[in-house]
């Protein structure tokens, strides 16, 4: 056949018009087929697609088709984190309302992704702003209320004094209101809803054991350090004054002579009675520094407050100081600083000039008259009265138990993790659904009238409370309880609370009587291959753990962890930086497809490195694959239904390259996803072809056309469906069995064995394919240039390994 050239305009609309029902790509539960789940993270819409976003998709799409080529029933489906703060700024830019603006993005985005031909199965696409869908967050939320597991208290938030509104965290730069940059942010206690996520801390912690070996080790590390269980013990010095306690939380009871001061979180409610009026202010302006900055990077800086306390153990009077470092939220919000045997705390005392006492020394060693760093390991105790001389384990277990014993302390567990905060002031969220009364208190709105109803014709100005608070027929309402006047809650759930339990939805998306059906959750679940970025390691993928907790204890699941394997890829880089519309470095999705095609976009992104490794993107590149693809087609058209009448020495060489690469692909995608070097051998296998291109007989063409385009199908799906075609093929490609390599025809007649004297390469020989060790042996003895570094020595030893190597060893 006359050879055609690549249009990728034209072969790739064909195929988007002919997937546009979407009925290729739809879901089923079918218990006569293994199952297999398979999703990316939902994104939120921004406006556009980029290249980054095209990557992470491209990985994911690729294993749904091979999937689905395996012979798995396939779910693999595709939804909008559509609530959330960009929304709302640009309400205020462009005057447009935050609905409007989601829903334009989000057709945008659809389009986009259509036209890649990704193969989402879009009937259970779900949008989080629809609701639809938040209806089931507050469903859930008053299930988690009955429960006792979402409460209300005063907490603190960022509050900008000329805006006269709340702020997120990222609205807050260098300590000043993102929209006015001389304001500095202050800290402002409000009453907000939590979620009880301690209550099942221990079981997150411990469950990470049953995600070693599917989701990446840098992950569960950060999950357990975030987690942070800390043993230890809770403590009561006395305030010397009043002799009421100070309780601390310390893991190090047993450095507790070593104690030289005790330190207050800025927040905590002694400060207001112990400092003076200069000491006050300084510990509100400590707490509002705090707004936006992670407290581990703070510069450390305090003040005493000239008061005292006791400790318990000894009598001792040490000096009561407040510290910028402590955090009420963190253990009992008061520490005794041991700057002997805490880093932290040596490093403060020694900037104030606080006394450093040792009293742990190493098992081998003295204690430093003057230490010029804190020694954290155990040792042995001294200087600690009747404790001298024990271990610090043996210390801390008995000295706890002195304590529990007199009433002034006892053992603890604290985490790190605290109770996940899910009140938003602000507009474009889930309604929390909830009713206050002055007669009845918090009414939670019965689940008859849910969803309560996010008004759209609202005005955002982005400064003073609220929104809601300013729509009367959103607020206004009737208890439910007593019938009197009552006013809704105005706050909005924290749209982290929508992405925590979306993948359950899409296995159920149009169902009004429940979040989903049980049963169809036990058909797909757990999500078998999750994919997305690193970033969401601490936040939304331990909410999503802890919802499935929660669900589960509802009775609506039975498992305990929501996805077996996860996968974290790595970024799209321009220019050395991460794409972003600040730095103007993003590649739109759509010019590379009008450019090059979706194809060539979708290869580019797996070709160019691993999938778990950034990817740096360079124009040179994503015309190479272009090119590629070019070839496959010309090469294909012009050589269908052709070939020799007879077989040759030519075929078998291709066939067993054609065999090798069928098996070093399906390597690839069974055990390490390494695409690039899936996408490398199909190049390689391709330029054999040439190659060998009018020595083939038409037995072997056919074959190889065959499976080359079932080869390319997950990676260039139009490509691929266009040469099945091209071949008179019935069937979507993506639908057909994956090719199997024969081992027989893979097999090499030769193979080429390197050989050592003394451990160094010396020589290579050729030897027949499963050459037993005796021939190996004879072969590498007999190479002439092997035989010039023996230099006439007798071998003292052969060391064969069959089909690998040779090491000769002579003295």
């Amino acid at each position: 056949m006359p050879e055609k050239p690549y249009d990728h305009t034209v072969i790739e609309e064909k195929w988007h018009q002919h997937w546009a029902s979407g009925e290729h790509f739809r879901a089923e539960e079918n218990a006569e087929k293994p199952k297999f789940y398979v999703l990316e993270m939902l994104p939120y819409p921004s406006g556009a697609l980029h290249i980054g976003h095209v990557r992470n998709y491209s990985i994911g799409d690729a294993l749904a088709r091979y999937k689905w080529m395996r012979g798995f029933n396939v779910l693999h489906p595709m939804g909008w984190d559509a609530f959330g703060l960009p929304a709302e700024n640009a309400a205020i830019k462009n005057q447009t309302a935050p609905g409007a603006w989601t829903q334009r993005n989000i057709e945008a985005m659809k389009k986009t992704h259509r036209r890649f031909g990704f193969s989402y199965d879009w009937d259970r696409e779900v949008a989080t702003c629809e609701p639809d869908y938040y209806r089931w967050n507050q469903w859930i939320f008053l299930k988690m209320y009955e429960r006792g597991l979402a409460y209300r208290k005063k907490a603190l938030v960022n509050w900008c004094p000329e805006c006269a509104t709340v702020l997120a965290n990222e609205q807050v730069v260098d300590g000043c209101c993102w929209r006015h940059e001389l304001t500095p942010v202050e800290q402002k206690a409000l009453e907000q809803w939590f979620f009880k996520i301690t209550a099942y801390a221990d079981e997150l912690l411990a469950d990470i054991a049953k995600l070693e070996g599917g989701w990446p080790d840098r992950v569960l590390t950060m999950q357990r350090n975030w987690i942070g269980r800390s043993e230890g013990t809770e403590v009561d010095f006395k305030l010397e004054a009043t002799g009421e306690p100070i309780r601390v939380f310390t893991t190090r009871v047993d450095t507790i002579y070593g104690a030289t001061c005790v330190i207050l979180a800025p927040e905590h409610p002694l400060v207001e009675r112990l400092a003076d009026e200069m000491g006050k202010s300084r510990a509100k302006a400590m707490v509002d520094a705090r707004a936006g900055q992670d407290p581990g990077e703070i510069t450390k800086e305090g003040f005493s407050t000239g008061a005292y306390a006791l400790n318990p153990y000894n009598g001792e009077r040490v000096p009561i100081w407040v510290g910028n470092f402590v955090l009420m939220t963190y253990g009992t919000g008061a520490i005794m600083a041991v700057p002997a045997h805490d880093e932290r705390d040596f490093e403060f005392c020694k900037q104030y000039g606080i006394p450093i006492r040792p009293v742990i020394r190493p098992a081998d060693g003295a204690l430093p008259a003057d230490p010029k760093e804190a020694f954290t390991e155990y040792g042995v105790v001294e200087n600690s009265g009747e404790w001298n001389g024990l271990d610090s384990a043996s210390a801390r277990r008995r000295m706890t138990e002195k304590a529990e014993r007199e009433g002034f302390g006892q053992g603890a567990v604290t985490f790190r993790i605290k109770d996940w905060g899910v009140s938003r002031q602000r507009y474009w969220g889930t309604p929390i659904p909830v009713i206050h009364c002055a007669t009845c208190g918090v009414v939670p709105v019965p689940e008859s009238e849910l969803p309560v109803l996010l008004p759209l014709d609202i005005k955002i100005t982005g400064t003073g409370r609220s929104p809601l608070a300013d729509v009367p027929e959103f607020v206004h309402v009737a208890c439910p309880e007593c019938g009197g006047e009552a006013r809704r809650e105005t706050d909005t759930m924290d749209t982290f609370v929508d992405s925590s339990w979306y993948f359950f939805r899409y296995c159920d998306s149009k169902n009004d009587q429940l979040p989903f059906d049980p049963k169809r959750i036990a058909y797909w679940f757990p999500i078998d291959q999750y994919i997305g970025g690193v970033e969401h390691a601490i936040l939304h993928l331990i909410y999503s753990r802890f919802f499935t907790k929660v669900l589960r204890d509802l009775g609506l699941i039975a498992i305990d962890e929501p996805v077996t394997n996860l996968f974290t890829q790595g970024m799209v880089i321009r220019n050395g930086a991460k794409m972003s519309k600040s730095k103007g470095n993003v590649v739109a999705a759509d010019d590379v497809v009008e450019k090059h095609g979706a194809d060539t976009a979708r290869l580019f992104a797996l070709f160019a490195a691993p999938p778990e490794k950034d990817v740096d993107w360079i124009d040179a590149g994503v015309e190479g694959q272009y090119r590629f693809l070019g070839r496959i087609y010309r090469f294909a058209t012009r050589n269908a239904g052709g070939g020799l009448e007879t077989t040759g020495e030519a075929d078998r060489r291709i066939l067993r390259r054609l065999h090798q690469t069928i098996g070093k692909v399906t390597d690839d995608f069974e055990t390490r996803w390494h695409f690039n070097t899936s996408i490398a051998a199909i190049m390689e296998f391709v330029n054999d072809l040439y190659g060998a291109e009018g020595k083939l007989s038409k037995a072997a063409v056919a074959e190889i056309l065959e499976k080359l385009a079932l080869l390319i199908a997950p990676f260039a799906p139009y490509l691929a469906e266009e040469l099945w075609e091209e071949q008179g093929r019935q069937g979507p490609v993506f639908k057909q069995p994956w090719p199997e390599a024969d081992a027989d025809l893979a097999r090499e007649d030769e193979i080429e064995v390197p050989v050592q004297v003394n451990g160094k390469l010396r020589g290579r020989v050729t030897v027949p394919a499963g050459a037993a060790a005796d021939a190996m042996e004879v072969a590498a003895l007999a190479d002439e240039k092997v035989r010039g570094f023996l230099d006439g020595k007798q071998p003292v030893k052969v060391i064969v390994v069959p089909g690998k190597l040779v090491n000769i060893v002579v003295r």
